[in-house]
């Protein structure tokens, strides 16, 4: 879909999720605690957000609407399980780094 291959290449780290999610929130959190400037698409309040889902479940070949659906530097990382374990495995902050704006 056009409307991701826009978000994901005009901007650094985005993060595709839904308003209520609080698996979402806990993804954008991390984000913003790593001072991370990132760019969050509330996929529940847009009217193409139907369409944005359903390109993501065939992006990332799952079964139901994947959020959070996180891009970093173009590249999709996953959900919040990918995250997370990229996270602990310390292998996250590389990744972000050009993207941080505290250090």
């Amino acid at each position: 879909m056009d409307k991701i291959q826009t978000l994901i290449s005009e901007n650094g780290v985005v993060v595709f999720s839904k308003s209520t999610c609080c698996l979402c929130y806990a993804v954008i959190m991390l984000f913003q605690e790593l001072g991370v400037q990132l760019v969050v698409h509330e996929v529940d309040h847009d009217p193409e957000g139907w369409e944005i889902e359903n390109a993501l479940v065939n992006q990332m070949g799952c079964n139901i609407p994947p959020e959070p659906a996180v891009f970093i530097g173009g590249n999709l990382v996953g959900s919040t399980n990918e995250v997370m374990s990229l996270h602990l495995r310390g292998a996250l902050i590389p990744l972000i780094r050009p993207y941080q704006t505290l250090v």
